[in-house]
């Protein structure tokens, strides 16, 4: 298969497998979904969304969130680990929407970017799941699927990023980074390879990844 042949490959064969694409971390609205990112990182989505409920009872909005000290959200949010910087993160960055954005989460990825503990990354969930905007985040799932299927040269996320963005038409961005997160789970973890469940890896997958699986 040529490579545009491969794309068009993973294209309709996450199609098929997701025609409706739950989105992994409940939210509401750009706020409350800018937190469980937030959340997150180093954190399953399950631990996340048995945590955001607690969180967002008392503070689902920066004005109620300020409210709250970063010593009671640190207690609140200890089960997702890391909780000293994001608890500074979360208090921090409502205070600044307040501040600077009317209470408001900004569309675009300098605000986003500049606020306490959100990355790249972040920002392009919040601007893809949050705001409809094309937007290609990548996880552990699609960094690691995009090198599995000879799509990048998987030397880091950025180039992951720009690879995943130069070969998917723009349109599918959103929902192709959500199905292609669902498949890693689903079908192409990081351990224990199985060929017989995991058709795209066995149809376009690297050689040596093939062969290292056949040994």
């Amino acid at each position: 298969m040529t490579k545009q042949e491969r794309v068009t490959f993973v294209i309709n064969t996450l199609k098929e497998l997701y025609p409706s694409i739950p989105i992994p971390l409940d939210h509401k609205d750009p706020y409350t979904l800018l937190i469980a990112v937030l959340l997150s990182a180093q954190c399953t989505d399950v631990r996340v969304n048995q945590i955001t409920p607690l969180l967002f009872a008392k503070a689902d909005n920066p004005y109620d969130m300020v409210k709250l000290s970063v010593e009671e959200i640190k207690e609140i949010i200890r089960p997702c680990g890391l909780s000293p910087m994001k608890s500074k993160g979360i208090h921090g960055l409502s205070q600044i929407l307040i501040e600077k954005h009317n209470g408001q989460v900004p569309d675009n990825y300098e605000d986003l970017e500049a606020l306490p503990a959100v990355g790249h990354k972040t920002a392009s969930v919040v601007m893809s799941q949050g705001f409809g905007y094309p937007a290609f985040p990548v996880d552990t799932h699609i960094h690691r699927l995009m090198y599995r299927w000879n799509l990048s040269n998987g030397k880091n996320v950025v180039q992951t990023e720009k690879d995943a963005k130069r070969l998917f038409p723009e349109k599918c961005w959103n929902d192709l980074h959500l199905q292609m997160i669902w498949y890693g789970r689903e079908y192409s973890p990081a351990r224990g390879m199985d060929l017989e469940k995991d058709i795209i890896t066995r149809t376009i997958g690297r050689k040596t990844n093939l062969e290292g699986y056949k040994k």
